[in-house]
Parts: C-alpha cells; structure tokens; sequence
C-alpha cells in the first residue's frame, strides 16, 4: 500500500460510490458489520454501521492503521469506551435532526389528540367522541436544546406555542439547566433531547417528575437512561403527567414492563432517527468528513479520543 492511499470502511454501497470519485487515494470497502471487506483491510476510517452492536464494533476496532471511527448515531456513549488510544470518535450531529424533531411532533400530537384512543375504538368499530387537548396555546420546554431542539423548534413555529429553552449551559434566549426546576411548572409538554452522559443519567428523576405541571405529558426522543423508569412509572400511574416515548430504559422493553399497559403512555421503538431522511444526510456527512481527512482539516463532530 503506498502511505497516500487512505482505507475506508462504509456501511452502504451508496457512499462507496460517493467515496470512490472523490480522491484517487482513497481504496473502500464496503462494510456491514457482518463480514469484513476482503478487498480492503485495514482500514484508517471505519464508518460504524447504524445498528451494529458494540461487541461487533469493538472487533472491528483492531486495525493498527484506524485513525477515526465515524458513527451514524448521534449518541455515542457506548462506543466511547471502546476508542482505541489515538483514534478520533465522530458522532452524527446533524443527521438526525430532522427525523427525531418530526417525531417528537408526532408524539405530541398523538398524545394530546388521543390518536391511541382512536386507533383502539378503530379496531373495535365504535365511534367514540371526545375532546381532546390541542397543542395550540401550549407551552413546550425543550430539555438540551442544540441541534435537534432547534430542528424542533422550527417545526413547532406554526403550532402556537411558547417555547422554553433548557441547556447545560445558558446563553442567549436559552436557560441553563440549573433552571429548570423554575420552568418545568410552567410547561405542558416537556421534550428531552439531551445526550446522555454521568450528569444526565436520571436527570428525570422523582423531583423533575414532581415539579412538572399536573397531567403534563413528557416526551423522551434522546436517551433511556436519562429518565428514571421507576420514578417515571410511578408518576404516570398516579395519574400526575403522561408519556410519549419513543427510548426507554431498558431497551428494549420487556413485554411484560408495566410502562406497556399504563394508560396515558405512548411508546414507539426507538425509529426517531430511522427514517427515508437518514440516508441522505449520512452520504452528505461521510463525503465531507472524508474530504477534510484527505485535506488534513480539522473533522466535524469530534466527541472522544485524540490524534497525540
């Protein structure tokens, strides 16, 4: 191997083909966690397939040459772990925004709409009249506002809404975190999107629970684990709020969990981000990171390891 040629590891036959015009130096093999390519070893950049599993991952992180490994994913805190010494982890920041924020839409509409009821009186044949709150004049508190709760923020603009802003750190028409508790009185819907990390694990713990507005509803599209389920099963039980979660802790969920049966919860199987919008925003990012590799630019979306 000449010491310009650059290997890569991508899981679609789409970026490939994107890869394979770019740069005479770059060799890539296709990759899908099941086998490696025989074609190309060893690779510098290993572009982790979407759903592959950390024990699979971890296998593929022996190549002495690997220099970055580039999730799909914009969580990462499985992964971080396994980074070898020298290596850059890169998230997917960005890919995700427009599938999670159209979901978290959904769900709060479903919820408040009472689409779940619907669906029900459907397969029964009767026709059950209610009412049913609006989203219209509501007040929605986003919990790690960055990219995605922008994207959120965008797609609420036609609903009405007041929205509150939460992030680790407060600037400008954003609050931090330490505020919270003074908001969550003030929201009826509370959507979480922060990342998890050792501060955010059961970040939703009994007190957040406890200073939510009655029957507000909470919406999870980030992490399990930053809700504590127990607590969270409890509230809901208690008739206090209700849930839309499309993460739970643990995931995923046990068919014989109580969150399956509580009224006043509705629960989708972790599909925030897996979406026709996926693909292309992938391609998109893998094309620029590798450009700024092979220019020997800094990369996007560096979240672990290091290059020393």
């Amino acid at each position: 191997m000449s010491e310009a040629e650059v290997h890569v590891w991508v899981p679609y036959p789409e970026m490939a083909a994107d890869l394979r015009g770019l740069s005479a130096r770059l060799r890539v093999g296709l990759f899908t966690g099941t086998e490696s390519p025989a074609d190309v070893p060893e690779p510098h950049i290993l572009v982790a397939p979407y759903t592959l599993g950390t024990k699979k991952l971890a296998a593929a992180l022996r190549s002495p040459r690997l220099r970055v490994i580039q999730l799909l994913t914009a969580g990462y805190e499985q992964v971080a772990p396994l980074v070898p010494d020298g290596v850059l982890l890169c998230n997917a920041r960005g890919v995700h925004d427009a599938s999670t924020a159209e979901l978290a839409v959904a769900l709060m509409l479903a919820a408040l709409r009472g689409i779940p009821d619907f669906v029900r009186a459907q397969q029964t044949g009767e026709w059950r009249h209610a009412t049913y709150p609006s989203l219209a004049d509501r007040t929605v508190l986003i919990l790690g506002y960055g990219s995605i709760g922008e994207a959120l923020e965008r797609r609420l603009a036609g609903f009405e809404v007041r929205i509150l802003r939460v992030a680790r750190r407060p600037r400008p028409g954003v609050h931090g975190i330490e505020e919270v508790w003074g908001l969550l009185g003030e929201a009826d819907v509370v959507v979480v999107l922060t990342p998890l990390t050792a501060e955010t694990r059961h970040l939703v713990d009994e007190k957040f629970l406890a200073r939510m507005r009655p029957g507000a509803l909470l919406v999870n599209v980030a992490r399990g684990a930053v809700v504590d389920t127990e607590a969270l099963v409890h509230a809901v039980a208690a008739g206090r709020i209700r849930a839309a979660l499309d993460v739970t802790d643990p995931e995923p969920l046990p068919p014989d969990h109580p969150l399956w049966r509580l009224p006043g919860v509705l629960i989708s199987p972790h599909v925030g981000g897996d979406t026709t919008a996926f693909l292309p925003r992938a391609r998109q990012l893998i094309v620029d990171q590798i450009s700024r590799y092979l220019n020997g630019e800094p990369l996007r979306n560096v979240v672990a390891g290091d290059t020393d």
